[in-house]
């Protein structure tokens, strides 16, 4: 009992001296839509990637700030696109030129240099 009192107490303390409590200071902050307000997103302009060795193209994307890239098979076989450098852009979505929000989903269509 006395060993369950003891860590008890010492948790009591271990969490610190309750709201409004003597010695302690709570603050609200509200905050008015004027303040609260934060900038517009920064909009890209997709990179034109069709043509491009696949693996070439997602790094456009990327140095264009383009990061949530969806990938898929242009012959609509659903294969995945393991070895990327074996792929070459078709088609992408949206389009080349088109303005996005950063995380905006790019969906970039290849098919192997082997397809026919």
């Amino acid at each position: 009992m006395v060993t369950t009192l003891a860590a008890l107490a010492f948790a009591a303390a271990a969490c610190g001296t309750p709201p409004g409590s003597p010695g302690t200071t709570t603050s609200t902050t509200k905050t008015s839509a004027s303040t609260s307000a934060s900038a517009p997103a920064k909009r890209i302009k997709v990179p034109d990637v069709s043509g491009m060795n696949h693996q070439d193209a997602q790094n456009a994307m990327q140095r264009a700030g383009l990061y949530n890239l969806r990938e898929v098979d242009g012959t609509g076989q659903g294969r995945a696109l393991v070895i990327d450098r074996n792929w070459r852009q078709t088609a992408q979505d949206p389009p080349a030129g088109t303005e996005v929000d950063a995380d905006a989903v790019i969906t970039l269509t290849a098919v192997k240099y082997t397809d026919r």
